[in-house]
């Protein structure tokens, strides 16, 4: 057992030598390789952390939204229809939405106006965004501009802001009361822009769903699950984006951890002639290597998840956010939550590190199965 423990102390001390003997190769290859597992973990750290954000954000949302369709076109829809709804079996409640879309010609961007349900905003006073607050540079007590349907200009103040750890969905959000909200934009009484569902027991969707289309047939249901779906699906596009994007540095990888794999320099192939000459075994050859190659990948997998992980939950993934979270004026501020899981440690772990240790063994086996005199020859 003593002579194993030494065995191998010797061959983690001559692996540590190794190692140091080619410091600059080696400080050069761990720092690309740190490059790569950086790139390719942040793009999967910030997918599945927006991703998992937007669905806790959207589990407070109602289990179904009932727009009208007129020349299938979203249009504005009758609040009679509530009544109708509410005797479908099944709907717990229902209630009318207010919301639009304004134009602002001054920073050229759009914002979101919303009735609140509570009604907790006063004739001629609003509430704004962090975005809008910031882009506009308005504070509370400040007034905005609004241009009506009908070509007359209103003021309406700013009562507050809305809380800055919302800003994800909220930067270009705009509160606002009802009778201004029908000033606006000249919105008749007795209509909403859309209305909301609450059911009962979820299961019944499906058939509440069907009801519902039966009941009103000029309506559209958009159910919350199929929100999450098209969240999931512009992320992952997202995503994929980023993935092509940095497919070249995959590309020069896969061709490093091939060329690895394709044999051993001059060097390394004498080092390992005089460690057959001098009594190491085949199996004592090949631990070297494994532990030297694990040395390099694995600190650069180390590294780049670190790097990773401050750069995308610590620095709002600054090098590509245009790409990842969208363009706009008014671009939301914020710092995503960690959601980090095993699955995409694993994940990352099999894509980087296991082709680069598969890369080193094989080159090593074949070298420590020939002749001492032949190799070093």
């Amino acid at each position: 057992m003593r002579k194993w423990i030494e065995r191998q102390k010797n061959i983690l001390d001559f692996t540590l030598s190794s190692l140091f003997r080619r410091k600059r190769k080696n400080v050069a290859l761990i720092s690309a390789y740190t490059l790569v597992v950086f790139f390719l973990a942040s793009v999967v750290f910030f997918t599945h952390s927006i991703r998992k954000e937007a669905s806790i954000l959207l589990e407070a949302s109602p289990e179904m939204i009932i727009q009208r369709l007129v020349a299938g076109r979203h249009e504005l829809i009758p609040m009679s229809y509530i009544d109708k709804i509410k005797g479908v079996r099944g709907v717990s409640s229902v209630r009318r939405r207010l919301w639009g879309y304004y134009y602002d010609p001054i920073i050229g961007a759009n914002y979101t106006l919303v009735v609140p349900e509570d009604g907790q905003l006063n004739i001629g006073t609003i509430a704004i965004g962090e975005g809008v607050s910031r882009t506009r540079i308005l504070f509370e007590g400040d007034t905005m501009e609004f241009r009506t349907y009908d070509g007359v200009i209103i003021e309406l103040e700013i009562k507050n802001r809305i809380s800055p750890q919302s800003e994800l969905i909220s930067s270009d959000l705009i509160l606002i009361s009802g009778d201004d909200f029908r000033r606006l934009f000249g919105t008749p009484e007795g209509y909403a822009t859309d209305l909301t569902l609450k059911v009962k027991n979820p299961r019944e969707i499906p058939t509440i769903v069907v009801k519902i289309a039966e009941l009103l047939p000029d309506t559209r249901q958009i159910l919350r699950d199929e929100i999450l779906r098209t969240y999931d699906a512009v992320f992952n596009w997202r995503g994929g984006i980023m993935i092509v994007i940095l497919l070249g540095a995959m590309l020069a990888f896969i061709i490093f951890a091939w060329d690895k794999a394709s044999g051993l320099s001059s060097e390394e192939r004498r080092e390992i002639g005089i460690l057959k000459a001098i009594g190491w075994g085949t199996s004592d050859v090949i631990l070297m290597k494994f532990w030297e190659g694990m040395v390099v990948s694995l600190s650069s997998f180390l590294l780049g998840i670190i790097f990773a992980y401050i750069h995308v939950f610590f620095a709002s993934s600054m090098l590509f956010e245009p790409v990842l979270k969208g363009w706009s004026v008014l671009y939301p501020k914020f710092r995503i939550i960690p959601f980090i899981d095993a699955s995409q440690i694993a994940a990352l772990f099999f894509l980087t590190v296991v082709p680069y240790a598969v890369a080193t063994i094989i080159p090593s086996w074949r070298a420590a199965t020939v002749d001492p005199d032949s190799v070093m020859r």
